[in-house]
């Protein structure tokens, strides 16, 4: 006699709590690797370049696999998840991390757990308490601060990109995730990009081309952020959204800026100060503040 054993609620969101863990882990590297390659690829050229890369796997996977075109009810869905993570967020940072270093990037996307909260709340229709919106109020003054203060009194160009990038990529994670509960992770990220490869082609084509040929320190951060960050790293982080819930799960962001910053001055020697410090502690401090709040 065969015994089933039923999955618990708890055990559930335990288990989509590591596989967003381990998509965090993948996108970690990401602002790191986007440094790498932004200066002498362009950001215009990273951003599609990326999109194509990864589309062209997707399409690969999704034939492989013979999959059959998801239901029109879903290309909306999949339409947002493309704006947000396929093009938005690609795009925005690389712009961005022409100008400023990772490391500083790397706060203002610790606003990404309680962007992706909030995204989560308006496309769920949940209703959390006021404490939630005062602690998300909080980190994002902590992150303009931390901006200002680093551009003389204004916010620089490279802050605006990012900000910009982050609100994107909470909605394509929220719908991503959302999304996920029906067609899985892998489906999701695959047919956005595959609907998206035909704009990012063009747009590809259309970019100004780096003057010289790419460094290999280069290549290998546009390797990376195309394979990695925008095709596999999804796998795992819309897994675990869809497991642990897209609000909750989402919260393993928490994790993010700390390891960005962290790779930024192992791996490309960036210098940090105590503003930085204080102001990663900070959007720490309100995304758990927002998990609790929620």
């Amino acid at each position: 006699m065969k015994i089933q054993r039923s999955v618990t609620p708890v055990s559930r969101e335990t288990v989509g709590w590591w596989w967003a863990a381990l998509g965090v882990l993948c996108f970690s590297f990401t602002l790191p690797a986007t440094r790498l390659a932004a200066p002498e690829f362009g950001g215009f050229t990273l951003g599609f370049g990326r999109d194509v890369v990864a589309g062209l796997l997707a399409a690969a996977l999704l034939f492989a696999r013979k999959e059959s075109l998801p239901e029109r009810r879903h290309w909306l869905g999949l339409g947002l998840v493309a704006l947000g993570v396929v093009f938005g967020f690609p795009l925005f940072t690389s712009l961005a991390l022409r100008t400023v270093p990772s490391s500083h990037g790397a706060v203002i996307v610790g606003l990404l757990p309680a962007a992706t909260a909030i995204a989560a709340v308006l496309f769920a229709r949940e209703r959390p308490r006021p404490a939630f919106w005062l602690v998300c109020g909080l980190g994002v003054l902590a992150i303009l601060g931390f901006a200002l203060s680093s551009g003389a009194g204004q916010l620089g160009q490279g802050d605006l990109l990012m900000l910009i990038a982050v609100g994107l990529a909470a909605v394509g994670y929220a719908e991503g995730g959302r999304l996920s509960r029906e067609l899985d992770g892998w489906r999701v990220i695959s047919w956005a990009l595959v609907f998206s490869l035909p704009l990012a082609l063009v747009a590809l084509l259309l970019s100004p081309h780096p003057a010289q040929l790419p460094s290999a320190a280069a290549w290998l951060g546009f390797g990376y952020v195309s394979v990695v960050s925008m095709f596999l790293g999804f796998f795992a982080w819309y897994r675990g959204l869809a497991l642990g819930g897209v609000a909750r799960a989402g919260q393993t962001q928490l994790m993010q800026p700390v390891l960005t910053v962290l790779w930024s001055v192992l791996f490309l020697g960036e210098q940090i100060d105590g503003k930085t410090v204080l102001a990663a502690a900070v959007v720490v401090a309100c995304a758990l503040l927002s998990r609790l709040t929620r």
